[in-house]
């Protein structure tokens, strides 16, 4: 998730199309929020581990 949202800020930026921008940010925000999460051990969506 936070790959597709860095590589969906990256075309946005380019082609400046600022709807990739957005999604691209939320997607980015949400994938290290998951991260995070599961890295200090708390279950995501029933799993130990998130990535």
């Amino acid at each position: 998730m936070i790959a597709l949202g860095i590589v969906l800020l990256i075309v946005g930026f380019v082609t400046g199309i600022s709807i990739l921008w957005t999604i691209g940010l939320i997607l980015a925000v949400v994938g290290i929020a998951l991260w995070a999460m599961g890295s200090m051990g708390h279950a995501v969506a029933g799993r130990r581990h998130y990535w």
